[in-house]
C-alpha cells in the first residue's frame, strides 16, 4: 500500500494531522508563549518591588529577627532572575522556611544556567521558527482539562456517544480530550481497559544460562522402576509368579533399595516359612509393626541382616528373641533406638548366638558387653562399629568372649590402649581370621609387632585404616618380619635365643598372605610399606585398598603387577602413578573388575580402560 493512499506526509503526519484537527498551529502556540512571558515578567517586576519596599520600611531593631526576611527577599530575588516565579504568584507574602544560602545560589546558578542556553538557542534559531512544546500527558490521564480524575463509583458521561455511566478504576480519558469514555467506546477506539501491564523482563542469572551436561533428566521410568511398582500393585497376586529363587529374591530387594521402595506390602514378597536367610538392604520404611510380622512369618531364619533399620525398639528386639528361636546370626546397621536393657534381655534369650554385628548403636553400653560375654558362650563373630560408648573399659569383657574368628571394633568413641589391644590379640590373636581396629588413635606399631605379629596365625583378612600412630617404618618391619618366629626385644643372652629359635622352627606356624587388606588414610605410610607388604601378600591379594597412602616412587608401584589375582583396586592419591604403570597391571591382573584413581592426575586411561567388564571410577577429564 503506498505512503500517499494512507495520506502519510512525514515521519511525523500523525501527530501534525493531530494538531490539526485539535486546532494548535505554529501561531497559536507562539502567541501562547509570548503572552505567557510578557505576564511572568510584569509579575516579576512587581515582587521585585514589594520585596524591596518591604525590606526598606520593615527593618528590625534587632540582628536575629533580620536574617529569616533578609533570606527570603534573596530567594524571592533568585527566582526572579530566572524567570520562573508560579510558587509566588498566589502567595506572595507569605514566608518559606530559612534554607542554606549555598542551595539557593546553587540552584539560582543552574537555573541562570539554563535560561543562558535557552536564550542562546533562540537566537540562533531566528524568530522566523517557534519552540515547540508538546503537551502534557497528564491531559490524557486528566480528561484533557487539568482536572483529576473523578472518583470511583460517580456517574459521568461519555465523550463520544454521551451516555451517562459510572466510573471505575478502568475508566480512560478521551482521545482527543476532554471528557471520559465508557467501557464500549474505549474498547470501540481499540483500547483495553482491562489490560494488565507487561510484567518486566527478569534477567536470568548467568548459572541458569549454562549447559550443565553432567546432568540427565529421564523422560520416561525406567523398567526396574515399572517392575516395581507392578509388584507393588499386585502385591497379593505375586505368589502366582512362582518360586523365583533366592538369587532372584536378592536381586530386586537390591533394586528396591535403590529407590528405597520396600514398605510393609511388597516386603511380604521376601518372607516364607521356610528361610533360613534374609536380607533387606533399605528397612526405612518399615515400622515397628511390620518389623515384627517378619518375625511372625519367618520363624525359621538362621541369619537375619538388615541395613538402615532405624526404627527398630526396644519391643521389636524382644519379638525378635521371642519368634525366632533358631536366630544365630544378627546384623543390624543404625538400630539407634534400641536401649541397654534390651540388648541385655535379648543376650539372655539368645544363648546360641555366633554372629552379632551392629553398627551406629549408641545405647550399646558395658553393661550390654557384660551381659554379651555372660551368655553368648558360642559368639565367633563380633562387630561393634561406630558404637560411641566404646572405650578400655570394654576391655575386659571381650576378652571373656570365646575366641573369635572375626572382630571389629572400628570408628570407636574413646579408642582403646595399647596394652589394651595386646590383652585382646593374646585372647582372640591366634583364632582371628579377620581384623578391623580402624580409627583408633592409640593403636601404634607396638601393637602391630607384640599383639598381631606375635599372636595372629590365621588372618586372611586385615584393615588398618585412618590409624595416625602408624609409622612407614614401622608398618615395613612388621610385613618383613611376619613370616618369621617372634622374638622379644629384652633378650640379652645371644645363646639362650639361638635355642628359642630353634624350639621356636619346630613348633612355628607362620601366617599365610593376607586376601583383603586396606590401608587407607595413612599418610604417614609410603614406599617402604607398599613394597613390604606386596612382598608378603601380593600373589594372593583379592582385595587391596591404598587409598591417601604417603608419596610412593613409581619403581614401588610397578610391583603392582605382582597382585595376580586381585579384583577391586583402590589406588586414588597415589601422584606417582601413571597410564604405564596401569598398562603392565592389566597386562598380567585378568581377573581386575574395578579400579579406582581418585586423584592420580597421570592416569588419562589410555590403552588400558577400555577393557571389557571392567569398572574405572576417578580419571579426570583433564589429566
Amino acid at each position: 500500500m503506498s505512503r500517499r493512499a494512507n495520506n502519510v506526509r512525514g515521519p511525523t503526519s500523525a501527530l501534525t494531522e493531530f494538531l490539526r484537527e485539535s486546532g494548535i498551529n505554529p501561531a497559536l502556540i507562539a502567541r501562547r508563549t509570548a503572552t505567557r512571558e510578557q505576564a511572568q515578567a510584569q509579575d516579576t517586576a512587581e515582587n521585585a518591588g514589594q520585596g524591596t519596599t518591604g525590606d526598606q520600611g520593615d527593618r528590625p531593631n534587632e540582628g536575629e529577627e533580620a536574617v529569616a526576611p533578609a533570606a527570603s527577599t534573596s530567594r524571592r530575588r533568585a527566582v526572579s532572575n530566572t524567570g520562573y516565579a508560579s510558587d509566588q504568584l498566589d502567595e506572595a507574602e507569605e514566608e518559606s522556611p530559612p534554607k542554606k544560602r549555598r542551595g539557593a545560589k546553587g540552584k539560582t546558578t543552574a537555573a541562570s544556567k539554563t535560561k543562558a542556553k535557552k536564550k542562546a538557542k533562540e537566537d540562533g534559531e531566528g524568530s522566523s521558527e517557534d519552540e515547540y512544546k508538546a503537551i502534557s500527558k497528564n491531559i490524557w490521564s486528566m480528561g484533557g482539562n487539568g482536572d483529576p480524575k473523578p472518583p470511583v463509583g460517580s456517574f459521568e458521561t461519555c465523550a463520544r456517544c454521551e451516555k451517562q455511566f459510572t466510573v471505575t478504576k478502568y475508566t480512560m480519558a478521551a482521545n482527543p480530550p476532554p471528557g471520559y469514555l465508557c467501557h464500549p467506546c474505549t474498547k470501540a477506539c481499540g483500547a483495553d481497559p482491562f489490560k494488565k501491564p507487561a510484567a518486566s523482563r527478569k534477567r536470568k542469572p548467568a548459572a541458569e544460562k549454562r549447559d550443565v551436561t553432567a546432568f540427565e533428566e529421564r523422560c520416561f521410568p525406567t523398567l526396574a522402576v515399572l517392575c516395581i511398582e507392578l509388584i507393588g500393585k499386585y502385591i497379593d497376586d505375586v505368589e502366582a509368579l512362582g518360586d523365583i529363587g533366592l538369587v532372584n529374591k536378592d536381586e530386586l530387594a537390591k533394586t528396591l533399595a535403590r529407590n528405597r521402595s520396600l514398605t510393609a506390602e511388597n516386603a511380604q514378597l521376601f518372607y516364607d516359612v521356610q528361610n533360613k536367610r534374609i536380607r533387606l538392604y533399605d528397612a526405612t520404611n518399615l515400622a515397628p509393626p511390620a518389623l515384627t510380622t517378619l518375625a511372625s512369618l519367618n520363624p525359621n531364619l538362621t541369619h537375619l541382616q538388615l541395613d538402615y533399620c532405624g526404627r527398630i525398639d526396644c519391643p521389636v528386639i524382644a519379638t525378635f528373641a521371642k519368634y525366632l528361636p533358631h536366630l544365630t546370626h544378627l546384623s543390624l546397621l543404625g538400630p539407634f533406638l534400641v536401649r541397654a536393657e534390651a540388648w541385655i534381655e535379648f543376650f539372655k534369650a539368645k544363648s546360641e548366638l555366633r554372629s552379632f554385628q551392629i553398627v551406629q548403636s549408641p545405647r550399646f553400653n558395658l553393661e550390654c558387653a557384660q551381659s554379651l560375654a555372660e551368655n553368648c558362650t558360642k559368639l565367633e563373630e563380633l562387630q561393634l562399629k561406630e558404637v560411641g560408648r566404646l572405650d578400655d573399659t570394654f576391655v575386659e569383657p571381650l576378652c571373656a568372649l570365646p575366641p573369635l574368628k572375626s572382630l571389629d571394633l572400628s570408628n570407636p568413641g574413646t579408642s582403646i590402649s595399647e596394652d589394651g589391644w595386646i590383652q585382646i590379640l593374646e585372647k582372640h590373636g591366634s583364632t582371628l581370621e579377620s581384623f578391623d581396629p580402624s580409627w583408633h588413635e592409640a593403636f601404634t606399631d607396638t601393637v602391630l609387632e607384640n599383639g598381631l605379629r606375635k599372636y595372629a596365625r590365621v588372618l586372611s583378612a586385615l584393615k588398618l585404616e585412618g590409624l595416625i600412630s602408624l609409622s612407614d617404618d614401622g608398618v615395613a618391619h612388621f610385613f618383613e618380619n611376619w613370616n618369621k618366629p617372634f622374638v622379644a626385644d629384652n633378650e640379652d643372652d645371644a645363646s639362650q635365643m639361638e635355642v628359642d629359635d630353634e624350639e621356636d622352627c619346630t613348633t612355628f606356624t607362620p601366617n599365610p598372605p593376607l586376601r583383603i587388606l586396606s590401608l587407607t588414610r595413612n599418610r604417614s605410610l609410603s614406599s617402604a610399606a607398599f613394597t613390604a607388604l606386596l612382598d608378603h601378600s601380593a600373589p594372593f591379594l583379592t582385595y587391596l585398598n591404598l587409598n591417601g597412602l604417603g608419596p610412593i616412587s613409581s619403581e614401588a608401584l610397578g610391583q603392582l603387577k605382582d597382585t595376580v589375582d586381585v579384583h577391586w583396586l583402590d589406588m586414588s592419591w597415589c601422584r606417582e602413578l601413571d597410564d604405564f604403570i596401569m598398562k603392565d597391571v592389566m597386562s598380567n591382573v585378568s581377573k581386575l573388575s574395578e579400579v579406582r584413581v581418585w586423584g592420580c592426575n597421570r592416569i588419562r586411561g589410555t590403552g588400558w580402560a577400555g577393557k571389557r567388564g571392567l569398572k574405572v571410577y576417578g580419571i579426570e577429564p583433564n589429566a
